[in-house]
Order: structure tokens, then sequence, then C-alpha cells
């Protein structure tokens, strides 16, 4: 739907900086396409960076206009409210930017290709979690593979389970393994062009989706399978389905330094680490019925500390759980990458 050489522009108004504007930081991070400008008037004048470390730097403008006016084709909506429904206050932003020639990319629940029916043919709103049509239950057909299919989990939502996997394939292929992702989140799919909306998906498609997904990478060495939500969150019924369709044969353990409870759900502890790693495992064994995965490793987000105390983190999680440890973004994965090429 998007051509990578397409000038981005991301809609943050309100939110630059704040944990709500993922979908932002994963296209500034990750996406191929240009990124020529983000729209939040709090932060008119500053370059991104001064807000927010994303590896990738643009000037922050006040409105749409200004954004066209910078060479902006397309504005991402790159917040993600709770509940996924397109706040009223934004639709003034929308259709400046319709009016002004641009192509909308929408990742919340609320389609908006309905509500603009009568666009021009070089415009068009990609509705990002839309479910895929021709969708059966899953079979467990992904055991049969032979490749490495490892899937990213976490002790809770957003801990960076797809930043962890994309850093991962990078350093992957970087090693001269084939090497492909899976993404199953709206921003994954912004930024590879394919992949599953996952929590758009009806519970009994689910699996098979992922599954169909995996089947279609049977020629990599390694297919890296993005992780949704936590088996920890009573909010989240993403893992099972991602367990059943991938098979996996190995996993990556996301967690965020520091935390003791969810984020957002504050009288529900994190599991010792150990305990759930355990649980993880077990699970995808189904008491021996299935191949099953390890935990090959722990992908750590230190962002909040200074690097001193992130290396001592570190260090005190290898002691805890016996496994490799890194913060993919600050001191890369080779040690996840060594973890995983040894025998399965």
């Amino acid at each position: 739907m998007l051509n990578p050489a397409t000038p981005l522009a991301i809609y943050m108004e309100g939110s630059l900086g704040a944990d709500i504007g993922k979908m932002g930081y994963g296209v500034l991070r990750y996406s191929p396409n240009p990124v020529v400008a983000v729209i939040d008037s709090g932060h008119t004048g500053k370059q991104v960076s001064d807000v927010i470390n994303t590896g990738r730097s643009c000037p922050v403008v006040a409105s749409v206009s200004d954004a066209i006016a910078a060479g902006a084709k397309a504005l991402i909506l790159g917040i993600a409210p709770p509940g996924g429904l397109i706040p009223q206050d934004w639709r003034p932003a929308i259709q400046e930017a319709l009016d002004g020639g641009m192509s909308i990319l929408n990742g919340l629940h609320e389609p908006l290709a309905p509500q603009y029916a009568n666009l021009p043919g070089d415009q068009f709103i990609w509705d990002i979690r839309q479910e895929p049509k021709d969708l059966h239950p899953g079979t467990g057909a992904a055991k049969s593979l032979e490749n490495r299919r490892i899937l990213m989990i976490g002790t809770d939502m957003a801990v960076g389970k797809m930043t962890a996997g994309l850093e991962l394939m990078k350093g992957a292929q970087l090693a001269g393994i084939r090497t492909s992702f899976v993404a199953t989140g709206q921003i994954g799919i912004t930024i590879t062009g394919a992949g599953v909306p996952l929590d758009a998906i009806r519970v009994d498609y689910a699996s098979g989706a992922i599954e169909r997904e995996v089947m279609s990478q049977k020629d990599s060495e390694w297919v890296i399978i993005e992780g949704q939500g936590s088996l920890v969150h009573p909010g989240s019924t993403a893992t099972l389905p991602l367990m059943r369709g991938s098979m996996p044969t190995d996993m990556i353990l996301c967690m965020e330094v520091g935390q003791t409870h969810l984020r957002r759900i504050k009288d529900i502890p994190i599991p010792p680490l150990p305990a759930l790693i355990h649980l993880y495992e077990q699970l995808t064994s189904v008491c021996g019925i299935n191949p099953g995965a390890q935990v090959r490793g722990i992908a750590a987000n230190t962002s909040k500390l200074d690097n001193e105390s992130a290396l001592r983190e570190i260090s005190s999680l290898e002691s805890l759980t016996g496994l490799p440890v890194t913060d993919p973004i600050r001191f890369g994965v080779d040690k996840l990458v060594s973890a995983l090429t040894e025998p399965g």
C-alpha cells in the first residue's frame, strides 16, 4: 500500500514523548520511508531528537499544512489512544490532510476508509487493523518446518517486543542468516508492509492467521515472530494464538528493567523471571505433544537508566536467569544471535 519513497508526516499532537506515541516512534526508528515532519504544536520548532531518542530526527511542526509545505505526501496517525478509536479532535487534521492531497495510514481499530469513499485515484486510506480474508483455524502445520521460529514474548504489554524483534532480524541478517519478520501489530505491518493485525482477528482464526504467515516464510532460516501482550496481563489473549500458529523453536523474553508490576494494572505483580520463563516454556510444549521452545535470551529495556546502571542490571539478570541479557538498542543483539545459533 505504501511506496517506500513516499515522504511521511507523523501526527503526534500532544503526545510526542508520551508512551501512547509508540506508533510514531516505531515509524521513526524503522520505516524505510523519509519522514519530513512530526506534528505536535507543543514542541513546534524543535527537532524530534530534542524530545525523544528514536535514532532518526526531523522537524516538529505545528500543523498538517506545515507538514504539507515540508513535502509530506502521507500522514501516519502516530498515537495509540486506549480503545483504538479516533478522537473527535483529530478530525480537522485528518480532513485537512485529505483536502491537501495526502494519503492516510490508520493503525487504530476504527476504520477511516468507509468514511471517505470518494478519494481521487492517487490518494488512499490504509486501515491497517483489518482482518485478512479466507482465514482458517490453526492446524499446527508450522511444527513441520525445518527453520528456527523465534517468538518474542513479554513480561507486560509495551516492553519492546517489536523493537527487539526488528533489531534481532537486523543482527541475524548481518551475520549472514536468511531471516524474515512476521509483523503482528499495526506498527510492524506499517514498517514492513505485510503481516497480521492480530488484535483485529476473531479468536477462532487467530492461530490460523499466524500459521499462514509463518508458513509463507518457510524458505527463511530464521523467522522472527513479533510478540503481543503477555501471559501476565489479564487483558491479553495474544500469546496462545502466537504459540499455536508459529510453533516456535525458540523464544526471547522482553522486559523493562525495574518494572515490578503491570504498567496499567498496578496491583498485579510481574512474577519472578525464572518462574515466568518456565511457564512460557511449558505452554509451548503442552505436556510434550509439541516440540516446545526454550527461552534463549532476554531483551531488557534499560532506557530509564544510565549506562553504568544498565550494565549492572544486565549482569544481575544474567546471574538470576542463567541467560544472555542485552538492551538491543543500547548494546546490540550479538549475545542473542550467538545464543540462537547454538543447536536447538
